[in-house]
């Protein structure tokens, strides 16, 4: 009996060690910023961030701001369309500004809805404090006519504007950016998502951010996450 509890206790003690290197390894490799890093930077781009949302389920920034020393920034989905609220929206919002990370918030836009509901819901849950990155608005779906798709970005973004006394960036997809709204808005920066590793196509002085990636390994967030890069130095 005696021999078989010691066993039992070396199998234990075994269990224990391979677990505690297989969470050392896992940091190791999360926290690995050759997963981060661009072999090929444009010109003027200059430090990285990350965008989140309740898809990355809760974070633990604590954590993240221990381990991570590349990301310099974070946006965070606030809201969506009319009622919608990001789940996560207030417990990142109020850690990020605890731990003293630059951060912002977006607004996913539906260009179906109210845009001047859709901006109001927006800042009845995002207050602009003094050194938050400039709102963002969301706009990644397109409808016809396509007028009325520019119409309604354009209320949205004026709305805000006016209330937060900040300029938005637009936050759309390269090919929306190129067929539609790069001609209409050539007085507002954006961010693009582009993820065909070709820099080339963020090479204009009216794109401040290039998502390159959304599968970024994190250190405090499960899963992947959206990966980009700023004109802006935040250091």
């Amino acid at each position: 009996m005696f021999k078989t509890k010691k066993i039992n206790l070396q199998i234990l003690f075994t269990s224990f060690l391979i677990i505690g290197l297989l969470i050392i390894y896992k940091n190791i490799k999360i926290n690995n910023n050759d997963n981060i890093k661009l072999k090929e930077i444009p010109n003027s781009f200059k430090v990285y961030g990350i965008d989140v949302s309740h898809y990355q389920k809760k974070i633990n920034w604590d954590f993240f701001k221990k381990n991570d020393s590349l990301i310099k920034f974070v946006y965070c989905k606030a809201t969506e369309g009319i009622n919608f609220i990001d789940p996560q929206w207030k417990n990142n919002r109020l850690k990020l500004i605890e731990l003293n990370i630059k951060n912002g918030a977006y607004h996913f836009f539906n260009p179906k809805l109210d845009p001047i509901k859709q901006a109001n819901h927006f800042l009845a849950n995002y207050t602009y404090k003094k050194n938050d990155l400039p709102p963002v608005l969301d706009s990644e779906i397109e409808i016809e006519p396509t007028e009325k798709l520019i119409k309604n970005i354009k209320l949205w973004l004026i709305h805000i504007e006016k209330t937060t006394n900040q300029r938005p960036i637009i936050y759309t997809s390269y090919y929306l950016y190129k067929k539609i709204l790069k001609k209409h808005f050539k007085e507002y920066k954006f961010w693009i998502a582009n993820y065909s590793k070709t820099p080339n196509r963020v090479i204009d002085k009216n794109i401040i951010f290039w998502q390159y990636s959304d599968e970024g390994k994190i250190a405090g967030i499960s899963g992947n996450v959206d990966l980009n890069i700023s004109k802006i130095d935040f250091n």
